[in-house]
């Protein structure tokens, strides 16, 4: 309700807002943000680190994922089609040669890299990644190519 000034013959209404009710609660508000501004620890995020393998892996097989779902296997620039059902004998096998060439170790510490090109779907990268894992296949990777 407006407030009416009794000056003179009549009465009249004064059209001004009252600006002292907002002034003093800014002013606690300023006070309240003021005090619990140094309380308030900034928050630290941990991302995650790569590190470096103690030891480089001996033979690197890598599972090369086509636009059309084709795969390809890649071991010292030999590249071989393959299908999902041939794909964990295919990598045991080139473990094997690997183990039989180098020694007992190579086949532990061969790595499986899988490279898939950026149309195919999300799908078929996890099911070769469970296809190897349910082979027993330890070191699975992704390639990720950097971009400038």
């Amino acid at each position: 309700m407006p407030a009416v000034a009794g000056r003179g013959r009549g009465r009249r209404t004064i059209n001004e807002i009252n600006m002292v009710p907002f002034i003093d609660v800014m002013l606690v508000l300023l006070i309240i943000f003021m005090v619990t501004a140094p309380l308030i620890t900034p928050s630290m995020i941990d991302l995650p680190s790569v590190g470096k393998a103690a030891r480089q892996p001996d033979q690197i097989i890598q599972i090369i994922i086509g636009k059309n779902d084709t795969l390809e296997m890649k071991v010292k620039e030999k590249t071989t089609p393959l299908s999902l059902k041939d794909l964990a004998a295919a990598v045991q096998r080139a473990q094997g040669n690997a183990q039989g060439a180098k020694g007992a170790t190579a086949a532990a510490n061969s790595a499986v890299v899988i490279s898939a090109d950026k149309a195919v779907k999300y799908e078929s990268v996890v099911q070769v990644m469970d296809t190897l894992q349910r082979a027993g296949i330890q070191r699975v990777g992704l390639s990720v190519q950097l971009v400038n």
